[in-house]
């Protein structure tokens, strides 16, 4: 009993972090809609345009999707091949789970962090920025947010394999 409660506390605590990621990169969107009226505004009635503000609806644009992503997997809103899932019972579910993170979600998750850190790393000693004239200089900040997404996929993946574990045990997960 005291190991599923550490179980469903360390899933809980995983799956609070990819919630709280989730709620504020939401607002993301909000000034998203804000900044791309006020572009609209700006160009039609005053023929008037800064790149540094239609980038920075790019980059907020591509930080919801990559910091949000675990979250979107918490609340079970990712796309999934459901061809047969729906039709298991929770054992079988939770057994379906453990394969999908252990076997597609965590290799891919792990060589994408691996994979971009040099990527990264050299975006950030050069300090990157943007091509355009005008363009926001913060190329080396967006690039980082690869290894958020991945860390952050590889933290709600193991908070999938704990509720599961939790389910194959007679728990209902939390």
């Amino acid at each position: 009993m005291r190991r599923q409660s550490l179980l469903l506390k360390s899933a809980n605590f995983l799956d609070s972090i990819n919630r709280k990621v989730g709620e504020l990169v939401s607002w993301l969107t909000l000034a998203m809609a804000i900044l791309t009226f006020a572009i609209v505004v700006f160009r039609y009635l005053f023929q008037m345009g800064w790149v540094w503000l239609q980038d920075s609806v790019i980059y907020m644009h591509a930080i919801v999707f990559l910091a949000g992503a675990g979250y979107t997997y918490l609340v079970n809103e990712h796309v999934r091949v459901d061809l047969l899932h729906q039709r298991f019972s929770l054992r079988g579910k939770a057994v379906v789970e453990i394969f999908g993170v252990l076997f597609f979600l965590l290799p891919f998750s792990v060589v994408l962090l691996y994979q971009s850190l040099p990527y990264v790393l050299s975006s950030w000693s050069v300090w990157e920025g943007s091509n355009d004239s005008g363009g926001l200089q913060a190329i080396f900040f967006l690039k980082s947010f690869l290894m958020v997404f991945s860390g952050l996929l590889i933290l709600q993946g193991v908070a999938v394999i704990l509720r599961s574990i939790l389910v194959l045990r007679g728990s209902e997960g939390g």
